[in-house]
Order: C-alpha cells, then structure tokens, then sequence
C-alpha cells in the first residue's frame, strides 16, 4: 500500500487549524439566527436574578443593582446595539432581553 501525498501527521495539524476555524465559523451562522429567549424560570437564570426588565430588579435582594444597568449596556451581550433580544455570553444558544439585567451583569468598557 502505497502512502498518500500527505502524511497522517500532516492530516492531524490540518484538522488542528481547520476544526476550531469551522466552529467558529458555525457560530456567527448560528448567533446570526433567531435563538430561542431565556425563560425566567430557567435555573441558571433564576441562580443569577435574571428579569426582562431591570426596572423590575428587587434591590433589597440584589444590592449590588446599579440604577441604569441593563443587558443593553453589559459587556457580556452581543449582536446588534437596537435589538430587544440579543445573545449573551453567560446563556449560550439563548437570547435575553436588553431591558433585563442579572447578577453578572458588568458594564462595557467607554
């Protein structure tokens, strides 16, 4: 049996390179596509005290609130500035709302 033109070494650092540039290739196709919203009653968002609207925000259980903080001005949301609900990175595959606001909640740098 013959050997190839590229070695099984040479095959592995190709997949090394293209595999995690495929993934995130899917993932700005998938981000692009409509996600499905976060439930209020979803334990990760009730661990972290996440509401839809930060108007909402019970500051005697969360003092750590800040009055205009929302998902909207946090550092963890993506998509497009102007959208209702957007993707965010501490609930992958789900959209929040940029009204809400949770616990994680860290302004964008100016």
């Amino acid at each position: 049996m013959s050997k190839g033109k590229y070695s099984r070494r040479a095959f592995l650092r190709t997949a090394a390179v293209s595999l995690p540039a495929g993934a995130f290739l899917m993932s700005s196709v998938a981000s692009a596509q409509d996600l499905p919203k976060l439930a209020i009653d979803d334990p990760t968002a009730m661990a972290l005290g996440y509401v839809e609207d930060a108007a909402s925000v019970d500051v005697s259980k969360y003092p750590m609130f800040k009055a205009g903080s929302n998902c909207a001005n946090c550092m963890q949301i993506q998509g497009a500035d102007g959208a209702a609900f957007r993707p965010c990175g501490i609930f992958p595959g789900k959209d929040v709302a940029a009204a809400g606001w949770c616990t994680v909640w860290v302004a964008k740098p100016t």
